[in-house]
């Protein structure tokens, strides 16, 4: 199982590399869109691969809540993650706009923050979903303690789940302050406005 998630997570990058180096270097728009169809294809092949393996009775482990983990990740993440290979390829291949970060402590950075852990948000739901399935196949039952819990790779998964979730929140978006007007003002015009 460790293997089939490193050939998903090195598919993931060829397709995505493929794809817009067709795109931007070939100039092949069409070929470059079907090649980047392919991405949700290695996310779709690791599920049935798990799901085969977990229905012929395969024990639990920690490949298969890994497994779990990175489908919730590559699909939460993963359009981003294209839209931001995208933009660079552009900006170097095809003359695009340099693609820019908002600046610390505006309003749109403060906004990234939110939609960063929103995505995350999203990825545990989804790798919750799918490991509370594996559970209730292998038969369901609830742990008694966080030992127990820690005992089993898929309930482990889910503890560690819930701590990153709530973690990446108090040291992402939970941190943050309200956006600064000046701070957006200048994200925006590209200068100082105290220096008029």
């Amino acid at each position: 199982m460790i293997a089939a998630i490193v050939v998903a997570e090195v598919a993931f990058w060829v397709l995505l590399v493929g794809g817009l180096a067709v795109r931007y270097l070939v100039k092949a728009q069409r070929l470059s869109s079907v090649i980047l169809a392919g991405v949700p294809l290695v996310d779709l092949g690791l599920v049935i691969l798990v799901a085969v393996d977990v229905v012929r009775g395969a024990p639990p482990t920690a490949a298969h809540a890994l497994a779990s983990m990175y489908l919730g990740f590559t699909v939460a993440f993963g359009h981003s993650i294209i839209r931001r290979a995208d933009a660079w390829f552009r900006y170097r291949f095809a003359d695009g706009p340099r693609p820019s970060k908002p600046v610390k402590g505006s309003k749109e950075y403060n906004q990234s923050l939110w939609a960063e852990w929103f995505r995350l948000l999203f990825a545990a739901i989804i790798a919750a979903a799918c490991l509370l399935v594996m559970i209730a196949l292998q038969g369901w039952f609830v742990p008694s303690s966080v030992g127990q819990a820690f005992g089993h790779p898929y309930w482990a998964a889910l503890v560690i789940l819930a701590i990153v979730v709530v973690a990446w929140f108090f040291f992402g978006p939970g941190s943050t302050k309200s956006g600064d007007s000046n701070r957006d003002r200048e994200d925006r015009s590209g200068y100082d406005s105290s220096t008029r």
